[in-house]
């Protein structure tokens, strides 16, 4: 019998139940996957509190790696005792179990250099760094970037990724010690939010310019100081809303502000193509394998614990990144 990790209606973390469940075999095109590892990431927290809203009851988490056990019919990208690793959105939720079905055109092969808990702890994190470091903006040597939750799990790998870039790194954070792991990571200089501003602090290490993109994943709390710490023509990139959704506002604010620029990216339209998935994932594993890049799991946690779990990450207790092992 499976174990499952549900939620019957939305709320706090106390909404989620871990429960049996049975599989039974794929069907057309699907994959019966037993899971090793998976991953906690904060878009978790936003399908069981109603920001995403789906049918109820059902289950959650979008990503984790495995061993292929069964093939459904007209299968071929994968073979039974492959090890493999997912990340998606509608298509991939449910990822809280220990074994599953799921469509096989979801799973990316792992190379022999990644384990299961590295690939658990890095698909969605990684292949999102990937995108925001590869797709959104042609970096050149020397550019700089304001990077929001410099100690989470995209932040310290978007820190170390950027470095690679030759990029001048500006990481925020709540707490020195967690602006000690964003330094370890590759962040020039870190700025703890809750003793400075960060526009001002920006400005000052930017000799006034301010930088040339902002990636923000927390939202509500940071945009406006966001914006403000953006240079003339500078990119602002939504990626998250951790502290609430950005409030309405008049697109005239960012003529005003310098010709800003801003978009609201998410990972699904940029692993859609199957080649563009393959490309921004080859390269992340080249990364990693090759330990140009860490991946920092420093959150242990059992399926049956994902209550603790969800409050540890909203009460941001965590750093780096966190996953569940079966």
């Amino acid at each position: 019998m499976s174990k499952v990790v549900r939620f019957h209606q939305t709320g706090g973390p106390e909404v989620l139940r871990y429960e049996d469940a049975e599989v039974g075999e794929p069907g057309p095109g699907q994959v019966r996957l037993r899971q090793v590892a998976v991953g906690l990431n904060y878009a978790d927290t936003y399908f069981r509190n109603g920001t995403y809203p789906i049918p109820l009851p059902n289950g959650i988490g979008v990503e984790a790696a495995g061993v292929v056990e069964a093939l459904g019919e007209g299968v071929t990208q994968v073979a039974v005792g492959d090890r493999v690793t997912y990340t998606g959105f509608l298509n991939t939720l449910g990822a809280y179990c220990t074994e599953r079905l799921i469509p096989a055109a979801a799973l990316i092969k792992l190379p022999d250099t990644i384990a299961f808990e590295t690939a658990a702890a890095m698909t969605m994190r990684g292949l999102t760094s990937a995108y925001l470091l590869r797709r959104l903006h042609d970096f050149k040597p020397g550019d700089s970037v304001l990077l929001h939750a410099a100690a989470g799990g995209v932040g310290l790998i978007v820190a170390q990724w950027a470095q690679l870039l030759g990029l001048n790194v500006i990481g925020t954070v709540s707490t020195e010690a967690k602006a000690e792991v964003a330094r370890a990571h590759g962040c020039n200089h870190v700025i703890n939010y809750s003793a400075e501003d960060v526009a001002t602090r920006v400005r000052e290490l930017t000799d006034g310019v301010g930088v040339n993109v902002v990636f923000d994943s927390v939202g509500k709390n940071t945009f406006m100081g966001s914006l403000d710490a953006l240079k003339r023509r500078g990119l602002m990139v939504c990626v998250g809303t951790a502290s609430g959704t950005i409030p309405p506002f008049d697109p005239q604010l960012l003529a005003i502000k310098g010709s800003l620029q801003l978009t609201r990216p998410a990972l699904a339209d940029f692993i859609a193509d199957p080649a563009e998935k393959a490309d921004l994932a080859g390269e992340l594993f080249d990364h990693v394998g090759s330990g140009r890049i860490r991946i920092e799991i420093n959150q242990h946690y059992a399926l049956q614990d994902a209550v603790q779990a969800h409050r540890d990450l909203e009460a941001r207790k965590t750093t780096g990144s966190s996953i569940f092992v079966i």
